[in-house]
């Protein structure tokens, strides 16, 4: 069975840094997205990739700020954040774009503060 494994999460000062990366332990070739969750809040897309690595989607809130890539060679999925915001900070999952998902990884927590 599928297994997401997200790491890279951290402490950021807004403004800055951060990239993520979630490991498949299978090989599959389907569009992969980042989710994210805050305190509080619904679990929400950040942003999508398709199978060969375009199109990508991004959420209003990542446009600008956040790419997402992807190493099918090396099953992962990455999602580069910068010019961090408070607003940001979250619990970020990794599963499909679309239809029935995969069961969701431990995530890896970013948190956004001076």
């Amino acid at each position: 069975q599928m297994q997401l494994v997200e790491s890279g999460g951290g402490s950021a000062q807004p403004g800055g840094s951060l990239r993520l990366s979630c490991l498949m332990t299978e090989t599959v070739f389907v569009s992969m997205a980042w989710y994210r969750q805050a305190p509080g809040k619904q679990r929400e897309l950040v942003a999508s990739i398709s199978r060969g690595g375009t199109p990508t989607f991004y959420a209003d809130s990542a446009k600008g700020r956040f790419t997402i890539s992807r190493d099918d060679a090396k099953n992962l999925v990455y999602l580069q954040m910068n010019s961090l915001k408070p607003e940001d900070t979250a619990v970020y999952y990794c599963n499909k774009a679309s239809g029935n998902m995969w069961p969701w990884g431990q995530g890896t927590l970013v948190t956004v503060s001076a």
